[in-house]
């Protein structure tokens, strides 16, 4: 877009694929912490309830634990859809912009970049709302409806799927990054291929793989497990009320 050379393609090329590479390490990292400080949290919960250990083959304890389990699939789901959605308001944008803006296609005008800038950010902000909501309804539902033997469960469940799957989202989506410019630099075809095209597709998804549902998993479980810690007194009290 700028104009330059192609030979300036190819070295932020070979920079970008270096710069996924590093993320995806750097986003492991992250999860690591994340984990281990969650960790420590789930542990100051149980302390709180009065809990010193949880079993499984108790039917709450096994629901919390498989809902749980299940949350940040569902969360991811939510981030990338939103990409998806806020995407394809950009692309009708741009479509409108060739249409509407007199020698845009051949370059001589200069396209609406504020429009495009101004979706996004309305986009990313409204979309927020249900993933926000997920992380923070699920620890407080939980906790009064199934108790909070159930909720000790469902944070378990929470930091064992979440960490995985934070660690999945960024390296494959870096990878899938990757392979893109692998491919352009002439190999397995080259640009145009069957392969090419594929990866592209790959690129697409892995985008919001590794910039958004994978980093947004973190916060996801810091937050359920504070909730839990916060609440943990009231969970406690509806629960003997409701006994």
């Amino acid at each position: 877009m700028s104009g330059m050379p192609e030979s300036v393609r190819k070295t932020t090329d070979a920079l970008d694929a270096v710069g996924n590479t590093t993320k995806a390490t750097t986003k492991g990292i992250a999860v690591a912490s994340a984990a281990l400080s969650a960790l420590a949290l789930f542990a100051a919960y149980l302390q709180e309830v009065g809990l010193s250990t949880l079993n499984i083959m108790q039917v709450d304890v096994l629901v919390g634990l498989l809902i749980g389990a299940a949350i940040p699939f569902f969360f991811a789901s939510y981030g990338m859809s939103a990409v998806g959605k806020t995407a394809g308001i950009v692309v009708e944008e741009v479509r409108r912009q060739f249409r509407d803006i007199k020698g845009l296609m051949k370059g001589k005008t200069k396209p609406d970049y504020a429009a495009c800038v101004d979706i996004c950010t309305k986009g990313a902000l409204r979309q927020l709302a249900a993933p926000g909501l997920i992380a923070i309804l699920s620890p407080v539902l939980i906790g009064f409806i199934l108790g909070p033997a159930a909720l000790g469960g469902a944070i378990a469940g929470t930091i064992a799927s979440g960490f995985l799957l934070a660690l999945f989202l960024s390296t494959t989506g870096g990878s899938w990054d990757n392979a893109k410019k692998y491919i352009e630099m002439g190999n397995l075809g080259g640009k145009g291929s069957d392969a090419h095209k594929a990866a592209v597709v790959g690129d697409t998804v892995g985008d919001p793989c590794k910039d958004t549902a994978g980093p947004a998993i973190n916060p996801l479980i810091k937050v359920m497990n504070t909730l839990a810690i916060v609440l943990a007194s009231l969970f406690v009290a509806w629960h003997l009320i409701v006994i």
